[in-house]
């Protein structure tokens, strides 16, 4: 096997294990809110800890589908002008703006590191003996992942998903 092709079978791996997480994620995000209505409206009583889960589950899936976004290239875009402008000015445009979404994902990431390392020295606990950190710590590494990518759509820009 080339270097080019375990590269590509590597590419593959770390994309179906971030979609297995995005799916693993939104399952356990459903279940336990329904758990958690049933408990409550049947049984008067609730998880003391599911709330806080509940709200770090969607930052993860939040983030998590973010980064699945930004590898389909499927982010949030305004783009009335890529209509009626030249394939090759709309490349220009795309790469600067991969550039510009890198360095805002870049920034993010780099902020959020000293965060989430000031979460470990606070030790603060979230829920159940997790401490705040651990949840937290999506935030730099979807960060770092997107940018990376977005540097990967500057340098090697792929054709935009037909809508």
């Amino acid at each position: 096997m080339s270097a080019r092709a375990g590269f590509h079978a590597l590419l593959r791996l770390l994309h179906s294990l971030e979609n297995a997480s995005l799916v693993i994620l939104l399952s356990i995000t459903i279940f336990l809110a329904v758990l958690q209505i049933l408990l409550r409206n049947v049984f008067e009583t609730g998880l003391p800890w599911a709330d806080t889960l509940l709200r770090i589950l969607v930052l993860w899936l939040g983030l998590a589908g973010a980064m699945i976004a930004s590898r389909e290239q499927r982010h949030i875009r305004i783009d009335i002008l890529s209509r009626y402008l030249d394939p090759a000015i709309n490349r220009l445009i795309s790469r600067f703006l991969s550039v510009v979404a890198a360095i805002v994902c870049g920034i993010i990431a780099w902020y959020s590191v000293p965060f989430v390392k000031m979460e470990f020295e606070d030790g603060l606990m979230a829920f159940a003996g997790v401490p705040v950190w651990i949840a937290e710590a999506i935030i730099p590494f979807a960060f770092i992942v997107m940018t990376l990518r977005y540097i990967g759509n500057a340098i090697f820009p792929a054709e935009a998903p037909a809508d």
